[in-house]
């Protein structure tokens, strides 16, 4: 038989090892409940803006499918996770910040991503947006100019298994033309006027969603459609908060 002190701390030991296993998995849990409250929120939120969304029928079942699978809390510093679900944006480091989670689904929703499509995301910031486009797209190609959030970004999604993102540190107002056309084109940083060359790189058929203002000025979010025929259209959808799109200098 074992001694009564032995058994005492093997005793111990396994308490504390159950013990370490629910605060583990408990988390776990509350965010997928939290991840649920996010998308009730949403779809609140979508309620209250139907002139931005088409037809006025709400934000994508599949768009929805997909945000609340994704774990948004490890897109974020540890120190804004408490907060990770909350629809609002948080800071990421380098002056930049993480989409309010209602504009993640309205730009995912608006570029009308496809299974087969590829698509362009100006801005990679913490990789959650482009984390969201991925079970939505074939592939998704992300530039960030901030190489340190860059390089960050690509490791996450790597590492949580979006093998279909592809990014790069680089000037985004450029686009990267050599994986043009572009079905769809996300800008998660707000513009003085919409880019030219990310016109010229969205497919025949594609969207593009880029907010346009002044960082101390009004921002809209439009949206850029170009015709089968290559002609382009452009609309005005609602006010919003962007940083500024940094880049654009020549070449």
């Amino acid at each position: 038989m074992r001694p009564l002190a032995q058994c005492q701390a093997l005793m111990a030991a396994v308490l504390a090892s159950a013990a370490a296993v629910a605060s583990t998995s408990a988390p776990a849990q509350d965010r997928l409940g939290e991840r649920a409250a996010m998308i009730g929120t949403i779809k609140l939120h979508a309620g209250s803006a139907p002139s931005a969304i088409e037809g006025g029928q709400g934000i994508d079942p599949a768009v929805l499918e997909t945000m609340g699978k994704v774990p948004r809390h490890l897109f974020v510093p540890e120190e804004q996770r408490g907060a990770a679900y909350r629809d609002r944006p948080l800071p990421i480091g380098y002056g930049q910040t993480i989409s309010q989670p209602f504009i993640v689904a309205l730009m995912t929703d608006l570029i009308n991503v496809g299974p087969g499509d590829a698509v362009l995301e100006i801005g990679t910031g913490s990789g959650y947006q482009a984390a969201v486009l991925s079970p939505l797209a074939a592939k998704v190609y992300s530039i960030e100019i901030i190489p340190e959030l860059g390089e960050r970004a690509a490791a996450r999604l790597a590492e949580l298994g979006f093998d279909n993102v592809e990014v790069k540190v680089g000037d985004g107002y450029y686009g990267w033309p050599a994986h043009a056309p572009f079905d769809g084109i996300v800008v998660t940083a707000a513009a003085s006027h919409i880019p030219p060359p990310l016109v010229q790189q969205l497919a025949k058929g594609g969207r593009m969603v880029v907010p346009v203002g002044g960082p101390f000025a009004i921002q809209v979010l439009m949206l850029v459609e170009k015709r089968r025929d290559g002609s382009i259209t452009t609309r005005q959808l609602l006010p919003v908060a962007f940083v500024p799109l940094r880049g654009g200098r020549a070449q």
